[in-house]
């Protein structure tokens, strides 16, 4: 995904009106005139909460949209023929599809059964805290609205391994079924972080194992997803999803992009996550997330020079997709940890034009949040355009000082003989006209950073894309340009001659 921007296509507080498969569809092309190349679609499947479901709460993963089960026959966002058809045009829009998966739990079982269970610690769940006892719990999935279309596959107790609601007199508890035992290789917060939610599913089951991939290659030859996006990898079993993964891989006969959502702020945990998994796909850069949302909260005394520093884009580039904000950090969520709307520009500028990394842009910062009053970030569509049109050649880092930070990218618009002696054997030689950039941020006071761009544009003026009214800066002879950024905010450099063709998309 050279050069891709990826958009994660909704926010948690969209309307429940099952319009959003039609709005994605109609927006698609301008998308694509926006700079975005690949959009991660919210789960589509049905959830607890019927129509109201944001989709995290899986019910049944078989009904797309298609069957009147918890309340509803669409979901929030629409039905499976809307879905299927919003998936075409984005493809045809020439926007990838990735698509959300969420395998770690279930919710909404349409039975109870009776079971024997300890409890164990919620802090600690190597701790059991209770002998055996008898429970009601909702764990037995018949799914009736369905009637049997697609899978007769019900599920019962002895697919999952916990769950923390007793119906028989209405407590909370973390219990676990007894004879079973948490996922042994998940994240060790609170000793085994495997129960999250729900009744959870027990991997190591050769039963739920199966029903997971039966249901994998049904989804996969449904959507046809050009990747996925996996949630709360970080609650399973570290062995199960790469397995999963190669086995729908083999069915498809193709690979396809994917990307983990594993939640921490301590690069470690991801790294071991990644070593594990023998480093197969992304996750998501969650510690550079709480970089920014530490620099955009401090009162200007974040060191912006440590910005990257446990960053995964920086221990492991190949693996990282860069992020601002999600649905979960948005505000009233469970992981709440917005970027303060005056550091946007500037996380967005740290992110975009990276030579390493993924990219991706948040729907409630390209389209805002009205549920929060919160409106778009300026200039987030120019700067996803020229992320396409400039953010080419090589990388140069200024992340040299507490204040004022940037990086260059030195563009690739050369003369062919060049570029080909510069390309190794299967390199992408596609020259970039009007490539090459220069990109400043700052949490404090403005003021001017000398940097290196390239000794070919010398003569050239390059433009601020975020403040058009800027003095346009000359490059000089040594290839160097005296950039300027006004206090708290971010500029964004560009050559003139690729100031002039940059589109303007509206998206409504």
């Amino acid at each position: 995904m050279t050069n891709k921007t990826l958009l994660q296509g909704f926010e948690w507080y969209l309307p429940d009106d099952g319009l959003h498969w039609r709005r994605l569809a109609v927006q698609a092309p301008l998308l694509k005139k926006a700079g975005i190349d690949s959009i991660w679609l919210p789960p589509a499947y049905k959830g607890n909460g019927g129509k109201n479901s944001v989709g995290y709460d899986v019910y049944d993963k078989y009904d797309l949209g298609e069957f009147d089960q918890k309340g509803s026959v669409p979901t929030k966002y629409g039905t499976k023929d809307e879905y299927l058809h919003c998936i075409e045009v984005c493809r045809e829009a020439g926007l990838e599809v990735i698509c959300d998966i969420v395998v770690n739990h279930m919710m909404g079982a349409d039975e109870t059964e009776t079971i024997r269970v300890v409890e164990d610690s919620f802090d600690d769940r190597n701790q059991q805290i209770s002998n055996q006892k008898e429970i009601e719990a909702w764990t037995r999935f018949t799914f009736p609205g369905r009637h049997g279309a697609y899978s007769k596959d019900i599920w019962t107790f002895k697919n999952f391994n916990g769950m923390d609601w007793d119906e028989s007199d209405h407590t909370n508890g973390l219990f676990r079924i007894v004879g079973k035992d948490w996922n042994q290789e998940t994240d060790w917060e609170n000793g085994n972080f495997d129960y999250l939610m729900g009744v959870n599913l027990e991997m190591s089951n050769p039963d739920t194992a199966r029903k997971i991939t039966d249901w994998g290659k049904w989804y996969m030859d449904m959507t046809e997803a050009d990747g996925l996006r996996l949630d709360a990898v970080k609650h399973i079993s570290h062995d199960f999803i790469p397995a999963w993964l190669k086995e729908l891989k083999e069915y498809k006969n193709r690979d396809f992009f994917v990307v983990g959502e594993y939640w921490s702020d301590e690069i470690e945990r991801l790294l071991h996550y990644l070593d594990a998994i023998g480093n197969q796909f992304s996750l998501f850069d969650s510690p550079l997330h709480y970089a920014l949302h530490y620099a955009s909260t401090s009162n200007g005394e974040f060191d912006m020079s440590t910005l990257m520093n446990t960053s995964l884009l920086k221990a492991r580039p190949e693996n990282a997709v860069t992020f601002v904000d999600n649905h979960d950090t948005q505000p009233g969520q469970a992981l709440e940890s917005f970027i303060a709307p005056w550091f946007k520009q500037q996380a967005y500028a740290a992110i975009l034009f990276q030579e390493a990394g993924i990219p991706c842009v948040f729907y409630g910062d390209l389209y805002g949040i009205p549920h929060d009053h919160i409106p778009p970030v300026t200039g987030l569509v120019k700067m996803c355009q020229a992320r396409k049109l400039c953010a080419y050649g090589t990388q140069k880092d200024y992340f040299d000082a507490p204040d004022i930070v940037g990086y260059t990218r030195a563009g690739d618009d050369f003369e062919e003989e060049t570029l080909s002696a510069k390309s190794g054997p299967g390199s992408d030689q596609t020259r970039h006209e009007g490539s090459g950039m220069a990109i400043l941020m700052t949490n404090s006071a403005g003021g001017s950073k000398r940097m290196y761009v390239s000794m070919r544009y010398a003569g050239e003026r390059f433009v601020n894309i975020l403040k058009p009214t800027d003095t346009p800066v000359e490059i000089g002879s040594d290839g160097c340009g005296d950039f300027t950024v006004d206090d708290g905010s971010a500029s964004v450099w560009i050559r003139e001659s690729a100031y002039e063709v940059l589109e303007t998309t509206v998206l409504d």
